[in-house]
């Protein structure tokens, strides 16, 4: 069984950190691919002994300006 996250990489020092939005597993890497890498492990450990809980809503990300 396949299924689609969301997942959002962002660089913290000298690390990469990759997040997904669903159910909050992260894990990082040397590298943005690294990082998606350990978190596709991750995820498939999450998931080992359960059936997912991810409906079919379309997800909207955007970006925000706000006045400081």
């Amino acid at each position: 069984m396949n299924i689609k996250v969301t997942v959002v990489v962002q660089k913290e020092d000298s690390w990469y950190v990759a997040k997904c939005l669903e159910n909050n597993v992260a894990s990082q890497g040397k590298t943005i691919d690294e990082s998606l890498q350990n978190l596709r492990e991750a995820l498939e450990l999450y998931y080992e002994d359960e059936q997912p809980d991810i409906d079919s809503r379309q997800t909207f990300i955007t970006t925000l300006e706000v006045a400081i």
